[in-house]
């Protein structure tokens, strides 16, 4: 072993002993004038499905000067590029999870008892529209997408069956929801109480990142600010009173999903993050306290080792911010631990059947790159919510990667290929260059004011759409090899009576409750937001305790807060 470590240290000259050295020369030579006349025949390019130019082979001149353990090192060690554990999956495998969660509250609580019983591992919560927004289900702009693409959750009830008979202090529960996050981690904490479970003990991930949803995603309620200031309060209340709990996501999915490239996904993701490690340390918070919970959500898209680069590259991006810019001394800190959803916008409309093998190999990515917990989308889920039946493949891919394939054997199996080391060495690098361009800006926020993220993303967005309508990229079943086959898959419906139902539900509610306690609780609320100094999260329980609604606790913080509207961009 120390004869690798010093061979990767000192470069190419050591990876081939002198002797060998001119015959290394004359074959590549050889090579390379054979390669000349060959290459691109066929008129492909070879680019990532970001646009990075692929050599035709990588050598030892592509890791040559390269420092094992300044760069590479071992897994659960500085800079982490490895792996975050010294055992990886050898110990524990990545969190089986899928998206999951439609219609109202028992259609959810019956689709999570069926993936429980088949050996799914913990629990992602899908939120419909109006629930995104903010709006309660019986509002006017709520109509027509009530549990259309999630479940709809208007109050501490719906919680409660959503949950129900389900152990909170042993599933692990992740909430893919951002604006009105801090309301539903409130109703989730309330519901744990409910069922004697503790706050201390919750164990899960609210994705909770804002800044993503300005770059990207676009939903919204308030200005930046007043966001900033609810997820500092999160990341403060989960710090004393949540230690098992991530209590911000930041995600880098959503912004892959708008168009960027790996790179861009890479950069604003970390670069979100470093700002809400800034923002939590102006709160008065040491970062030791605080970072260790937090986590990444990077998407796996279509180029197989891209992805992996990415991974390994941003562990040691991170691992370096956080020792050496925010002078973090407890090692957890330093430690980027990260969910991996596969690409949702790569899945096709056109012969959904092959989506299945797509997720497969993205699957098989996050994988080989040291995800912690992975989510695996299901072959229908361009065209409606998955069916039982997807959803089970879904699962079942995860499974069979875990089980069958052998990629848990060991950790990193691709450390050492000149290929994914010059990969993620360029990853990293290119990264930084963004970082610069950012700081330029003055910081994210500056950024997001400026239009700088939106029009970046939207470049990229437009390049793969031109390569795609030019044949230049295929995508197979929608510019090459189409058929014009019915899709015969059986899609799930939500029905129109979801939403009539879901309406009278909230008004028997509002009949039922005391009404009186909630309008003190969301008149402290009201009074809190109007004071800087005060935690939101303690009024927020009070409020879901009583049975005040999502959106009533909304309009209250609107009053104070205002709503964001977007300058134009272009």
């Amino acid at each position: 072993m120390a004869e690798i470590i010093d061979s990767a240290k000192k470069g190419v000259e050591k990876v081939l002993p002198k002797s060998d050295r001119k015959k290394y020369e004359e074959a590549k030579a050889k090579w390379e004038k054979e390669l000349s006349g060959a290459e691109n025949l066929d008129g492909r390019k070879f680019i990532t499905v970001s646009g990075v130019p692929i050599k035709p082979m990588y050598t030892p001149d592509d890791v040559a000067g390269k420092d094992f353990m300044a760069e590479v090192g071992f897994p659960g060690q500085y800079p982490y590029t490895r792996g975050v554990h010294a055992e990886m999956y050898r110990k524990r495998l990545w969190t089986q999870r899928l998206f999951s969660g439609m219609g109202n509250a028992r259609q959810t609580n019956e689709r999570y008892h069926f993936l429980l019983s088949q050996g799914q591992m913990g629990l992602s919560v899908a939120f419909d529209l109006p629930t995104l927004m903010g709006y309660d289900s019986d509002h006017h702009f709520s109509r027509g997408e009530v549990g259309k693409c999630g479940v709809a959750v208007d109050s501490l009830k719906d919680m409660e069956i959503i949950f129900d008979g389900i152990d909170l202090g042993k599933i692990s529960t992740s909430m893919t929801i951002n604006a009105p996050a801090a309301i539903i981690l409130a109703m989730y904490v309330a519901v744990g109480e409910k069922k004697g479970v503790p706050s201390e003990q919750l164990t899960g991930t609210l994705q909770n990142d804002i800044l993503k949803e300005f770059i990207a995603q676009k939903e919204w309620v308030f200005p930046p600010l007043p966001h900033m200031r609810l997820i500092v309060d999160t990341i403060e209340f989960g710090t004393y009173h949540m230690p098992k709990w991530n209590t911000i996501s930041i995600s880098g999915y959503h912004i892959r999903e708008a168009g960027a490239t790996a790179v861009q996904e890479l950069a604003y993701t970390l670069a979100d993050g470093f700002a809400y490690i800034e923002a939590a340390m102006r709160r008065g918070l040491d970062v030791d306290q605080f970072a260790p919970r937090l986590s990444l959500f990077f998407n796996s898209h279509l180029d197989f080792f891209e992805e992996i680069a990415k991974y390994r590259a941003a562990r040691r991006i991170w691992a370096r911010r956080l020792r050496e810019k925010y002078n973090a001394k407890n090692e957890r800190s330093w430690l980027m631990r990260f969910h991996t959803q596969t690409a949702g916008v790569s899945l096709t409309a056109q012969q959904p059947e092959n989506n299945i093998v797509r997720v497969g190999w993205q699957a098989m990515a996050g994988a080989l790159g040291g995800t912690q917990s992975l989510h695996t989308n299901s072959m229908d889920e361009t065209l409606a919510l998955p069916s039982e039946k997807a959803a089970l493949i879904a699962l079942r891919t995860q499974q069979l990667i875990a089980l069958e394939s052998g990629v848990t054997n060991t950790i990193d199996p691709l450390a050492g290929s000149y290929f994914v080391e010059a990969l993620t060495d360029q990853m990293e690098a290119e990264a930084e260059k963004i970082f610069a361009e950012i700081e330029k800006l003055g910081g994210v926020l500056a950024g997001i004011e400026k239009g700088y993220f939106q029009r970046e993303i939207a470049k990229s967005a437009y390049e793969y759409q031109k390569q795609v309508e030019k044949k230049e990229r295929i995508v197979v079943g929608v510019n090459e090899f189409v058929m014009d086959d019915k899709i015969e898959i059986p899609l799930l419906e939500i029905d129109e009576s979801v939403e009539i139902e879901q309406i009278e539900s909230l008004r028997q509610l509002r009949q039922a409750r005391d009404n009186q306690r909630v309008q003190t609780t969301l008149a402290a609320l009201k009074a809190a937001c109007e004071d800087e100094s005060q935690n939101l999260m303690p009024y927020l329980i009070e409020c879901s305790k009583a049975y005040a609604t999502l959106g009533e606790m909304v309009d209250v913080m609107r009053e104070v807060f205002g709503e964001y509207l977007e300058p134009p961009m272009f």
